[in-house]
């Protein structure tokens, strides 16, 4: 088993019982894709499982890597709002991301710092 696995168990586990789940506060959501995220069971569990995810990563960068991983980010999130409420294109785009994240962070279980 990988060891970086509990931490990101305890991760989700503790996002999973916060009042808005999604990363972002479903009451201010205004942006179709926003609105659709906080509507769908599944699309809000891969916005979780994605800002764990990136939490991790960033954590475990240096800071030249931190901040390319942020600028992924924002062009990420971009690319999501473009899908609005088309929650096909939103799956594909939670995804990618997710994948994406996970080969990140394959340098850690193979690298350590654990």
């Amino acid at each position: 088993m990988r060891p970086l696995i509990p931490v990101l168990a305890l991760g989700l586990a503790l996002f999973a019982g916060s009042a808005g789940a999604a990363s972002f506060d479903c009451k201010k959501a205004r942006a179709p894709d926003e609105k659709a995220i906080c509507a769908e069971r599944a699309l809000n569990d891969k916005d979780v499982r994605m800002d764990v995810l990136y939490d991790v990563n960033k954590h475990t960068m240096g800071m030249g890597a931190r901040g390319a991983l942020q600028d992924q980010q924002r062009d990420w999130l971009r690319d999501r709002h473009s899908c609005g409420r088309n929650k096909a294109c939103l799956n594909r785009a939670y995804d990618q991301r997710l994948a994406d994240l996970e080969k990140s962070l394959e340098r850690v279980y193979t690298n350590g710092p654990f």
